[in-house]
């Protein structure tokens, strides 16, 4: 039948109750009461609008502040959430509370209490000898007291005050060459080096007897040289040039020009002479003596301002005369020949003649000898006249000239 054969009209599936559907608690971000934002901070909660006018959010504030819900908590794997429920005894103040006790716990107030400068014991005398004992022992060029604690094969260990030894090389152990450094360093010795080179990381320095012997040698070398003393050496080699030498410790050179017997130098060596100086140069390492400076220093030592000397005139130029005295050379300028005018030096003096005459100018160091035979006159001009009176009274005549001459160079000096 067709009646039978037409479908059935279904019945509508009413939708699913949720009534007795059990809701979710809410789950809300805890936050803690001394960290609790402020209504500006709210916005920044990725709460949007409809959120915060859901009445289950509303419900949630509002019962909070009552202290009605009961609260439990759970751990997510990233926050820390709270889960209302009824199932639960302990209350929101409760927890504050507990929160508040925790925090007054000594263990808490250890862990978070500032400190502040008068809690710790400063003293700056103690500061200040702390920065002491930490300051670097020795700076390059400095020289240090110490004693060897030390001794290896290739060198020897000094305690000079620091963090660290001091380590000196066995090549700057001393002047020379060294061949038992044991012997010449034994335990305990005090000695003072000079400091070469600053500390390394591990505070140790590099220290030299060598560098502090060769620096006293030469300015001992430079008082010996402002002083014109005239010094022994010993020949010890020899060159084209001229023959070496050692004085003080220091290698020396004498040119063969400035030798009495230049010409066999080679024979030299091996002997002992008398040098002056002739440059001292602790910069360029450069120390050059002189054989034949050496009779004119000692030369020098022999005389005085205001002595009379005898000698012969060498050469006779227009500026004056040069005049040999026993191996120097003195000049007397042509002005104070005579207190007179004379038209040429010629008419007082000839080459070859022996004079007397006053020293009145020494310069050890430039090697200068003024004379003077103007202050041996009694009227002016007599020694062109009367040359042999005035040279045959010489002596008398000096020593009233000998006053004059000191005051001059008194006053000359002031």
């Amino acid at each position: 039948m067709a009646g039978e054969d037409s479908p059935k009209p279904q019945k509508p599936i009413p939708p699913k109750s949720t009534a007795n559907k059990p809701r979710k608690p809410l789950q809300v971000m805890h936050i803690s009461k001394k960290n609790q934002p402020t209504s500006n901070n709210l916005q920044s909660n990725e709460l949007n609008k409809d959120d915060l006018k859901s009445p289950s959010i509303k419900n949630f504030k509002d019962d909070s502040t009552k202290g009605d819900n009961n609260i439990s908590f759970r751990n997510n794997k990233n926050d820390l959430t709270e889960t209302i429920g009824d199932d639960q005894n302990i209350s929101m103040a409760d927890l504050l509370r507990a929160e508040e006790k925790d925090s007054n716990t000594p263990q808490a107030e250890n862990q978070f209490a500032e400190r502040i400068v008068d809690d710790f014991d400063f003293d700056e005398d103690e500061f200040l000898a702390a920065l002491d004992q930490n300051e670097p022992i020795g700076n390059t060029g400095e020289t240090a007291k110490g004693k060897v604690i030390g001794v290896e094969s290739d060198g020897v260990y000094v305690d000079i005050g620091g963090k660290a030894p001091g380590f000196m090389p066995k090549k700057e152990c001393g002047l020379g060459v060294i061949t038992n450094i044991k012997e010449l360093f034994p335990k305990g010795l005090e000695v003072e080096v000079l400091v070469t080179r600053e500390q390394n990381a591990d505070g140790m320095v590099t220290i030299s007897c060598r560098a502090l012997a060769l620096r006293k040698s030469w300015e001992k070398v430079q008082s010996l040289e402002k002083e014109s003393k005239v010094v022994q050496v010993k020949i010890n080699g020899f060159n084209r040039g001229g023959v070496t030498c050692d004085l003080e410790g220091l290698r020396g050179f004498i040119p063969r020009s400035q030798l009495k017997e230049g010409e066999n130098h080679q024979s030299l060596v091996g002997k002992t002479l008398g040098t002056a100086f002739l440059e001292v140069n602790p910069e360029t390492r450069k120390l050059v003596l002189s054989e034949k400076k050496a009779a004119i220093v000692k030369r020098f030592s022999e005389l005085e301002l205001g002595q009379l000397i005898q000698g012969k005139v060498l050469a006779i130029k227009p500026y004056g005369y040069f005049i040999d005295i026993g191996g120097v050379s003195g000049l007397l300028h042509h002005s104070v020949v005579t207190n007179g005018s004379i038209r040429s030096l010629a008419e007082v003096f000839r080459k070859g003649e022996t004079i007397k005459a006053l020293i009145t100018d020494l310069d050890p160091r430039r090697g200068r000898i003024g004379l003077n035979t103007a202050l041996l006159e009694g009227p002016p001009g007599e020694i062109i006249g009367e040359k042999e009176k005035v040279m045959a009274e010489a002596s008398e005549r000096a020593l009233k000239a000998f006053e004059a001459i000191k005051n001059k160079a008194e006053s000359s000096s002031k």
